[in-house]
């Protein structure tokens, strides 16, 4: 049995012959480690500013040769997950974007007045000042009920075309899809949050506009070699979802619904990647149609062995080793991490291995090698 046929039967809660392996990425600063040199496998903000500086080409072959490479030297990895950051869809050949302003060694300001800062703890830019968070005035007209279709560009699909190519087959892989967003596109987080209280039915004509432009973009879509879809976001933080299970039933769920469905009708599985403690839309999840949770954040009291149990073999799962202990624990501390997780969800099937999100920056390269080897050893069923 191949990664590609074990994997699919763990996200049909089937027994495969082994546990399956994956990670929803792994970050620049292990992959350096691993592949023997500086490289923009996620590394975020070094993508992006290479962008930036015109260097789109340069970028985009470095994805390819170290996606590939970094793989091929990971064997023990059953998952390749193709959409994550720095990954998926790549600018289109001759991309000349807006260059900012730099400001200082950490700070770069656009024309309009967004404001970028690099975080030595993601290795990341994050926009941190937004003139019109709080006064751009939404409308009604801004999200069209029949909108149009644009295709990418060819020359978008490159490093996914290369990296399906190098592992069709024999890895599972996980893909680009056109989803529609699990989250109304109403500005930032606060601003959306803001928003669906005291304008819910903007929120709700976002949601109808953002679910059409999906289905347009379905329709035309073309399979480039993926097994599934994995789609990342956040609803909950440690004490629980950010909205009331009622709103995120109204404003959210549609969309999850409707991607899983998209998502099953043209041949794919469908992952949802969700950290935080999601104990009060768990069943919805189910419902939706989602066939594997991934991102099991223990540190968020969604301890794997209780969230297996509430599954009752409806939904598989992909996690059970703490990001935390990646980062900050010891090698000891994250093998029996592994073990727990193993005695806790491998039996009867339906279970990933993984880190609780992703091999973050900072992740300390003995405790992943820890994690890979005490994994291997136990396995097998």
């Amino acid at each position: 049995m191949n990664s590609r046929e074990r994997v699919r039967i763990a996200l049909q809660r089937g027994i495969p012959d082994k546990v399956p392996l994956g990670d929803f990425a792994i970050d620049y600063d292990t992959a350096e480690r691993i592949l023997g040199h500086p490289t923009y496998h996620r590394a975020k903000a070094r993508c992006q500013l290479a962008y930036w500086q015109g260097r789109r080409d340069e970028v985009v072959q470095g994805l390819i040769e170290d996606t590939i490479a970094l793989y091929r030297k990971l064997d023990v990895y059953d998952i390749i997950n193709i959409a994550s950051q720095t990954l998926g869809l790549v600018p289109p050949k001759g991309y000349k974007p807006e260059a900012p302003r730099r400001v200082d060694d950490t700070t770069w300001e656009f024309a309009d007045g967004r404001v970028f800062k690099y975080s030595p703890v993601t290795a990341d830019l994050t926009l941190v000042y937004d003139p019109e968070m709080w006064t751009h005035a939404y409308r009604a007209e801004d999200f069209p009920l029949e909108p149009q279709y644009s295709a990418p560009d060819p020359s978008c699909y490159a490093l996914v075309d290369a990296v399906a190519a190098a592992f069709k087959g024999e890895r599972y892989l996980l893909g680009p899809f056109p989803t529609a967003p699990e989250w109304p596109p109403l500005g930032g987080m606060e601003r959306s949050l803001v928003e669906m209280t005291e304008n819910p039915e903007l929120a709700e004509r976002a949601l109808a506009s953002t679910l059409a432009q999906a289905r347009l973009q379905q329709a035309h879509w073309h399979n480039p070699g993926i097994d599934g879809v994995l789609d990342g976001t956040d609803w909950a933080f440690k004490s629980g979802t950010f909205m009331s299970p009622a709103a995120w039933r109204r404003f959210c769920k549609p969309a999850l619904a409707a991607n899983a469905a998209a998502a099953h009708a043209a041949g794919l599985q469908f992952v949802q990647h969700a950290c935080g403690n999601n104990w009060g839309i768990l069943e919805d999840l189910i419902e939706a149609g989602v066939d594997c949770y991934q991102s099991i954040q223990g540190t968020a009291d969604m301890e794997l062995g209780r969230v297996r149990r509430a599954a009752g073999g409806r939904m598989a799962l992909w996690g059970g080793v703490p990001v935390e202990l990646l980062v900050d624990g010891s090698a000891d501390e994250v093998r029996a991490a592994v073990r727990r997780a193993m005695r806790m969800a491998k039996q009867g099937g339906g279970f990933i291995l993984g880190a609780s999100h992703s091999i973050a920056v900072g992740t300390q390269y003995d405790n992943f090698m820890a994690m890979l080897d005490e994994f291997d050893k136990l396995r097998d069923y």
